[in-house]
Order: C-alpha cells, then structure tokens, then sequence
C-alpha cells in the first residue's frame, strides 16, 4: 500500500455547500473503498488549505482514479504528496552508495 498526505482546497462550490463538508467526507471515504483506496484520517484546517486528508492506495493507478472521481464533484481542488513510512525510508536510503 501507498499512502498519500492530501492537501485540499474548497472551491466556490464547496464552500457554498459548507454545511454538508463532513457528510461529504463520509462519501469520499465511502467512494475510495471503491477505488481500493482508503481514507485513513481527514482534518479540517485553518491556514491555506482547508483540509487534509491521509489516504492509503493499492496502487498509483487506484489512487489517481479516486483523485479524479473526488475532483469532478466539484468541491475541492487537491494537492498530494507521496509519503514514505519509516520502514520505507529506511529501503530507499539503503540503496544509496
């Protein structure tokens, strides 16, 4: 599994609707068990973006599907880091010479 930090934005749409965000998240988490994704924590955020989301995916191919899905609705605009655990880490840095 690959897990993921989402960074998400509310679009105008999305902040309209504002009184639905955490309905809609339980939807999301519902539509990426669909995609083999799963939706392992969501915070609502003060700052620059008015969410984050930590997301673990079979695959890349999974995760972009889901990606895809989530943004068509309209409510959010993201941004994903690929992140590593300690014991992943831990391989790639015992690759280097």
């Amino acid at each position: 599994m690959a897990t993921y930090v989402v960074l998400l934005q509310f679009t105008d749409q999305g902040i309209r609707t504002i009184k639905n965000t955490a309905q809609r998240a339980g939807q999301a988490a519902e539509m990426a068990k669909s995609f083999g994704c799963e939706m392992k924590q969501i915070y609502w955020t003060l700052g620059e973006y008015d969410l984050v989301s930590v997301i673990d995916a079979t695959d890349e191919q999974s995760f972009l599907a889901f990606g895809f899905a989530l943004g068509s609705a309209g409510n959010v605009r993201t941004k994903t880091l690929r992140a590593f655990d300690k014991d992943e880490i831990s391989a790639v840095i015992g690759r280097l010479p």
